[in-house]
């Protein structure tokens, strides 16, 4: 009997076999076993990769099972000790188990550091306080924000520890939020209900309007289009806006925008309802672009603008105004305008508002 190997890097490859099926048997058994042993070995390499655990464990978080996340994120700082990230991840899994003796263990050493992110700083606040201790997270925020001075989320989240504590300098950090970064929604649904509880009749509309725009399907902005129909009931509570403008330190942006709003008022004179809004505020947007926008380049009435022009200004204003005036009457509305309303939920959602920085417009 003759016997001729070809030695491979793979292994041994029987290249001519006479007449021996046991050596057959035994060569493909090798070879099996020698595949088996490679795949075990490249699928151990990857559940012990920390980014593949860190992934298996915000999985466990997504569903709620803290547990496992925090026995996976471990297992992943092992491999990957002092990563931010997953430190982050598993503060913020204590914290969702309410183990807060843990997550502050966890995030204190991390916002102690130098490499700590706005996260980090987020995740210390919000633990510091569930338990209550608000002088350690005013220093946090305070940290925070001299590290991260454009952090948008920072600035909210500090304006509402202020705000639990009574202290309505709250809304200087909600008005910095937006200067420093205007696409944060947070500091818009803050400022906007500040403002609404206030005499100001201006800034919660504007507010207001933008965070629906920013953040257009959750709990938060129905709350929000209720306040915005209200607010302009209060709006026009007064039949001559301008005269009845007294602030303590006067803005040209919001004079130009009672006088715009001003050209609208006798529309208001029967009562506020979707149609008329869709009136007044059609009204507005062209007398501002005819008189008003040179000095003070706003983005909402931007698109405002962009969407009279597309022919969507009346759905939209049934999406903000129609809920909130009455649910069955936007219902209907809807079946009455199934296309100018499937058009115009089409365009919203394939489309993303951005505001630019240079836009703000609010002084103290």
């Amino acid at each position: 009997m003759r016997l001729r190997f070809i030695f491979v890097t793979s292994g041994l490859y029987t290249n001519e076999l006479y007449n021996s099926p046991g050596i057959i048997f035994t060569g493909m058994k090798s070879y099996i076993t020698l595949i088996v042993s490679l795949f075990l070995a490249i699928a151990g390499f990857t559940q012990q990769n920390p980014d593949t655990l860190q992934q298996t464990a915000r999985e466990y978080m997504r569903k709620g099972d803290w547990g496992n996340a925090i026995v996976v994120f471990n297992r992943a700082l092992q491999l990957k000790p002092g990563d931010i990230d997953l430190l982050n991840d598993l503060a913020y899994t204590y914290f969702l188990q309410r183990d807060f003796t843990h997550a502050l263990e966890t995030i204190k050493p991390v916002v102690a550091g130098d490499k700590a992110d706005v996260r980090s700083f987020q995740i210390a606040g919000t633990v510091y306080r569930a338990i209550e201790e608000i002088k350690e997270a005013d220093k946090i925020y305070t940290k925070g924000l001299k590290k991260f001075p454009e952090s948008g989320v920072l600035y909210s989240e500090y304006g509402e520890l202020l705000w639990q504590k009574k202290n309505y300098n709250a809304i200087r950090q909600w008005e910095k939020g937006i200067e420093e970064d205007p696409n944060y929604p947070g500091n818009y649904y803050n400022a906007c209900r500040y403002y609404y509880f206030t005499t100001d009749k201006i800034w919660s509309l504007l507010y207001g309007e933008i965070f629906v725009n920013l953040e257009s399907y959750t709990v938060r902005t129905a709350e929000i289009k209720n306040i915005l129909y209200d607010g302009y009931k209060k709006l026009f509570a007064d039949a001559d806006l301008v005269k009845a403008y007294t602030p303590k330190k006067k803005n040209e942006f919001e004079l130009d925008f009672l006088r715009a709003m001003n050209t609208q008022s006798y529309l208001a004179g029967t009562g506020i309802n979707p149609a008329k809004l869709i009136e007044i505020r059609a009204g507005f947007i062209k007398t501002w672009f005819e008189t008003y926008s040179k000095p003070f380049p706003f983005r909402l009435f931007e698109y405002q603008k962009q969407l009279v022009s597309l022919r969507m200004f009346d759905a939209y204003n049934q999406w903000i105004f129609g809920a909130a005036i009455s649910a069955t009457d936007y219902q209907e509305w809807i079946k009455s305008n199934k296309e100018a309303y499937d058009t115009f939920s089409h365009f919203q959602r394939g489309r993303v508002f951005k505001l630019p920085k240079a836009q703000y417009y609010r002084n103290w």
